[in-house]
């Protein structure tokens, strides 16, 4: 038998504590409209944005899902953290930001000629080649990071130590 003070501990810690996730619904893909456009001063930087264009609020994937034509996984997230989602109200943006290659110069560097982005894993995403980021023709690209989704674009910099 638990003894009552464990009880009521037990029942306070569960009723103290906030929901682990969001109650609001995915957002439809056709909802939102994914950008990215690579830095003017860093091409191993590129900004990605989501806007949602509903009348309710939805949530994405806590971190974009960013993959690179014809190799293997996706831009890891910075910090490293469980999964989760991100509010969207209507005609809300989020913004992450992913640093392609930490070095240019890096002879292990690969080179491709698009990315994908998705807000959810549940979604297609939509894919920007090189010429449309800004990058040249090709995108480089070892050790890919990205930021969690964040309310400014200025946020999602300063969380990769962007400037």
């Amino acid at each position: 038998m638990i003894p009552l003070t464990a009880l009521t501990l037990t029942a306070a810690l569960f009723t103290a504590a906030p929901a682990s996730a969001d109650a609001s619904p995915v957002c439809p893909e056709r909802r939102l409209t994914l950008r990215a456009q690579a830095s003017a001063t860093d091409p191993g930087v590129v900004r990605v944005s989501v806007t949602h264009h509903g009348a309710r609020a939805c949530t994405v994937a806590r971190i974009p899902t960013v993959t690179f034509q014809d190799l293997d996984g996706s831009a890891q997230p910075v910090p490293a953290g469980p999964t989760g989602r991100y509010r969207l109200a209507p005609d809300d943006t989020a913004y992450a930001t992913v640093r392609t290659v930490a070095d240019p110069a890096d002879a292990q560097a690969r080179r491709v000629d698009a990315l994908a982005v998705s807000a959810d894993p549940s979604h297609w995403g939509r894919a920007f080649t090189a010429a449309g980021l800004g990058t040249g023709d090709t995108i480089q690209v070892w050790e890919p990071v990205t930021s969690w989704w964040q309310p400014s674009a200025t946020a999602a910099d300063r969380a990769l130590g962007v400037r």
